[in-house]
């Protein structure tokens, strides 16, 4: 039972991670150059796994249940506990209102095409955000289980996608050097969203138990998955075009295109949708359930059926009314969102571990590097924050 609880988990972090945001890397590191853009992917991967163990080391000293809202009170005090609790609901309203918003789109278009009927964007937004409300409530369980059902069908479609463009890769495209330096920083805020599944790690460690040993494979082997397939779709993306042509597609929609055109093969930009649609829904059902156990935690609800629908109703109502009503305000929100999510998963983190170390409950596991890494992280909390107000200032141009 742990063992099946185990994969499950590891699933639900790739599949949290595996967003369509990964569809956005080739745009984001046009101009950098394959070695340049791997080195960026390897080096965010490196930070969030490191901080999302960081997180296991905070579990062992609080109850099973605790989310960010429990551990920032035990180790950072009421205003510490303010700082996490925003930064949860900001980001991860903003993340579900996108998702139901570009989501509901996605299936009003598949619905009216399929089923030759015409329904508005609104009731689809509706529709979707209702269906993932309905699984998230009925518990980590049955998110695990659609979750799986879900994902491995994405990994077909991605291999499929691999294998209508490896054949097209060109050797020469991966070795070409960055067409300009000031690009890197760029890329850093959306090469490190790329890699945001820790919101979902209170909810795992409530499903698998504080099994220490356990929950560290579940990260590393869940972090690791997603860094494996973003290597390859960096090879196919950088390899099928140059530098210059990358960087002159226009958009994520003219890159899909020149893509299908060079394998001329219309099912690569099928397959690309479909990915689109699943990667949505995988990442959706992790935040979902993420922000779900968070305000659990928060308000003290009970695993009753009845509070599990309140509780649904404050997760869900927000962002569906947000994206429906007012889309402007979270779209405006997501140019936030590198920020809140390194206040959430590299500077709490680093400030909770580095207070409860000094503490003298401090006898089980430890992450190895002491106060060196816990700075390093920080520092590059830093480097992507300043990356992400320099895009915001118009000093740097914002991308992917």
């Amino acid at each position: 039972m742990l063992k099946n609880k185990t994969i499950g988990s590891m699933l639900i972090v790739a599949g949290t991670t595996i967003g369509a945001g990964m569809l956005a890397l080739p745009i984001a590191s046009a101009g950098l150059g394959f070695s340049t853009a791997l080195t960026l992917i390897v080096g965010c991967w490196l930070l969030m796994t490191y901080t999302a163990l960081l997180m296991l080391e905070l579990h062992q000293y609080a109850p099973r249940d605790a989310t960010l809202n429990t551990l920032a009170k035990l180790w950072l005090g009421k205003r510490g506990q303010y700082v996490a609790n925003f930064s949860v609901i900001f980001l991860f309203y903003a993340l579900c209102a996108a998702y139901i918003a570009g989501g509901g789109a996605q299936l009003q278009d598949r619905i009216n095409t399929g089923f030759n009927v015409s329904i508005a964007p609104q009731l689809a937004s509706v529709l979707l955000a209702v269906l993932i409300a309905g699984v998230v409530t009925l518990g980590t369980s049955k998110v695990d289980k659609f979750n799986r059902v879900l994902f491995s069908i994405k990994i077909v479609v991605l291999a499929s996608l691999f294998y209508m463009l490896t054949p097209y890769v060109h050797g020469q495209h991966l070795l070409e050097m960055p067409v300009e330096q000031g690009l890197i920083l760029s890329a850093i805020p959306v090469v490190f969203t790329s890699f945001g599944f820790h919101g979902s790690i209170p909810s795992i460690v409530k499903y698998v138990g504080l099994d220490i040993k356990t929950l560290r494979k579940v990260m590393i082997a869940g972090a690791t998955l997603p860094l494996s397939i973003y290597i390859f779709w960096q090879i196919l993306s950088q390899g099928i075009m140059n530098q210059n042509d990358l960087l002159n597609s226009q958009g994520l929609s003219g890159f899909v295109q020149s893509m299908a055109s060079i394998a001329h093969n219309p099912n690569v930009a099928t397959a690309v949708k479909l990915f689109a649609d699943l990667a949505l829904a995988t990442s959706f059902l992790g935040v979902s359930l993420g922000l779900f156990d968070f305000f659990a935690d928060t308000f003290k609800k009970a695993d009753t059926k009845a509070d599990r629908i309140k509780t649904a109703l404050i997760t869900f109502i927000p962002p569906l009314g947000f994206a429906i009503f007012y889309p402007q305000g979270f779209i405006m929100a997501l140019g936030y969102a590198a920020i809140a999510l390194v206040i959430l998963a590299v500077f709490l983190p680093v400030a909770m571990v580095y207070k409860q170390r000094k503490s003298t409950q401090n006898t089980g596991y430890k992450v190895r590097s002491g106060n060196i890494g816990l700075a390093i992280a920080a520092l590059c909390g830093l480097t992507i924050i300043s990356a992400q107000g320099l895009q915001m200032a118009g000093l740097i141009p914002a991308i992917g």
